[in-house]
């Protein structure tokens, strides 16, 4: 039975991503729709209510991602700015990536530095 849920959560999972990605062919507003509802997010936070039931675990991871969310946000403002640049798919996912990544080390250091405890 933990095998065929394991697979059942697998499969939705990739499925949406399948799905973004399928209507990103054919409409980039609805497939942006999708991409900017935190599916992830969602799934994440179900599969860990029905696995644990810990509402402070949920609270927890609840919080975590709303003050992580800020600064993955760079990602999409820097990538199609690159984009619209010319530079290279690779090399403009890679620098928007890694100004993600720093941006993510920066708020995690202010946070910690303020106190923020659910991080």
């Amino acid at each position: 039975m933990q095998a065929a849920y394991y697979i059942l959560k697998v499969a939705i999972s990739a499925g949406l991503i399948v799905l973004i990605s399928e209507l990103g062919k054919r409409s980039g507003i609805l497939a942006g729709l999708f991409a900017s509802i935190p599916l992830v997010s969602f799934l994440g936070i179900i599969w860990l209510y029905l696995e644990t039931k810990d509402i402070q675990k949920i609270s927890s991871l609840s919080l975590d991602i709303f003050w992580l969310v800020l600064p993955s946000l760079s990602f999409f403002l820097i990538f199609p700015y690159l984009l619209k640049r010319h530079v290279p798919f690779g090399w403009a996912m890679l620098s928007a990536t890694a100004v993600m990544v720093i941006l993510y080390l920066v708020c995690l250091a202010l946070l910690k530095k303020y106190g923020v405890k659910n991080v």
